[in-house]
């Protein structure tokens, strides 16, 4: 049997996983990766590569909540708007300072928002419910309502005790962690460096952006909507350009991006045409491993133990995770781990391309940034179907969806032109409408899971 007759055979005998199983394989082939340690400036957006932990008691002393005067409950218990308490007034405190002594019977401290509450007082009066007043030439206050014991006062400790961490490694620093992160004094923030991401295209049909079209070809749209989700979820795109349908031109762009990249995602040249690179090169690792072991691997394989002639092209540790999903649209996605760095190979179709990444290199940025395994899977909800989906699938089926909420409830609208080759509904897409197999599609009013984008 000639060589090009078994790849030709080959290429239909790909064994379809189910998409779960596929997550679990890509997400654990992409260990968390390198980290540094960036100014607190410029944190913002990054994930945390180590726990942050409160280095004081916060607030790290009884404050005032509100401006007014810091009495003692008991010296106003009886006080009301006909019949005030008079308290003479001992000091200020503005925010910042301390008063000089503590607060004595029958006197009170007048204080401002996030002043100290001295020592003596266990209440803050509001500026609103007392007058000013007079006690022998002194200044003194009347307070006109009864103070209970910590009104008004966030104590010591409230909101953090020391040691306690208030953020996790992988996740997203926000601009409120950054100021927790300034109040208890890092000036430099532990995080992940972003995973560089090489984004290659293959296909001889493809022209640049700036190109003219020509007959029989068409623009390269896949690269830059690739890089704007990578850059979207934390990670620096590298852009490789395209490559023609030849194995050792894929295969060398595949091994310079091994140098620098941490992640690599091609698009197209995954199917079962005669010119899809992609495929042959990946076929070729599969077929390599049944090679090297022999015997029953390459049995139950379908082929003849021999390597074939592009199996040097990729490095020799390289491993097939899958080459199929059990997925409409994408059912080509296949995965690899090439030197150790994880390999996604996804559809040229846009709308079955885009559906890839966000079950497959979304996951796999994300837990590159030490986001948990469970929590780099997609997010998942039920939603009431706002339209009918018509057509079944032999295999589970992702649909793109608008996500809205109406009465409580969320609503999944299936976007028209959503074969795989469309790309209209693909900017409105904020859902995707996850079916499982079977020859019935869904009904309009149906509840049905989908993944949150």
């Amino acid at each position: 049997m000639s060589e090009g007759h078994l790849q030709g055979e080959a290429r239909f005998r790909r064994r379809a996983i189910k998409v779960d199983e596929a997550m679990r394989l890509v997400i654990e082939a992409a260990e968390p990766g390198r980290r540094e340690s960036v100014a607190l400036w410029e944190a913002g957006g990054r994930r945390l590569s180590e726990a942050v932990c409160a280095t004081t008691d916060w607030p790290p002393f009884a404050r005032a909540g509100l401006d007014g005067f810091a009495v003692r409950s008991a010296d106003t218990a009886q006080a009301s708007p006909g019949s005030p308490a008079t308290l003479r007034v001992a000091a200020t405190v503005a925010a910042g300072g301390l008063a000089p002594a503590d607060v004595a019977p029958g006197t009170a401290v007048r204080i401002m928002t996030g002043g100290a509450v001295p020592p003596g007082a266990d209440a803050v009066v509001m500026l609103e419910q007392t007058a000013d007043a007079r006690v022998g030439g002194q200044p003194a206050v009347q307070v006109r309502s009864a103070a209970v014991p910590g009104q008004n006062i966030a104590p010591r400790g409230e909101e953090f005790r020391c040691g306690s961490a208030f953020a996790r490694p992988g996740e997203l620093l926000r601009p409120g962690h950054l100021a927790l992160l300034g109040t208890f004094g890092y000036a430099h923030v532990p995080v992940f460096v972003r995973p560089r991401v090489a984004v290659l295209a293959t296909g001889a049909e493809l022209l640049p952006v700036e190109a003219p079209l020509a007959p029989g070809r068409i623009r390269d749209s896949n690269s830059a909507m690739v890089a704007a989700l990578v850059a979207q979820h934390g990670g620096v795109p590298v852009q490789l350009g395209r490559v023609p349908d030849e194995p050792g031109a894929a295969a060398e762009a595949i091994a310079g991006a091994l140098l620098h990249c941490d992640l690599i995602v091609t698009t197209g040249g995954v199917s079962v045409g005669d010119y899809d690179v992609m495929a042959s090169l990946l076929r070729s690792i599969e077929r390599s491993s049944a090679a090297a072991e022999g015997g029953a691997a390459s049995e139950e394989a379908g082929w003849q133990a021999t390597a074939p002639p592009q199996a040097d092209l990729l490095p020799q540790d390289s491993r097939l995770l899958f080459n199929k999903a059990a997925m409409r649209p994408g059912a080509p996605t296949s995965a690899a781990i090439v030197s150790g760095k994880l390999l996604l190979a996804l559809s040229g179709n846009p709308g079955a391309c885009f559906v890839g990444f966000e079950l497959f290199a979304r996951a796999a940025l994300l837990r590159l940034q030490g986001v948990t395994e469970a929590a780099a899977r997609p997010k998942q909800a039920t939603a009431r179907l706002a339209g009918s989906i018509d057509k079944g699938s032999p295999h589970e089926r992702f649909v793109r969806a608008r996500l809205y909420t109406g009465n409580g409830t969320l609503y999944a609208e299936p976007l028209a032109w959503g074969k795989s080759s469309m790309m209209a509904s693909i900017p409105a897409a904020d859902g995707l409408i996850r079916l499982q197999a079977g020859p019935q599609g869904a009904a309009a009013g149906e509840i049905v899971e989908v993944i949150v984008l």
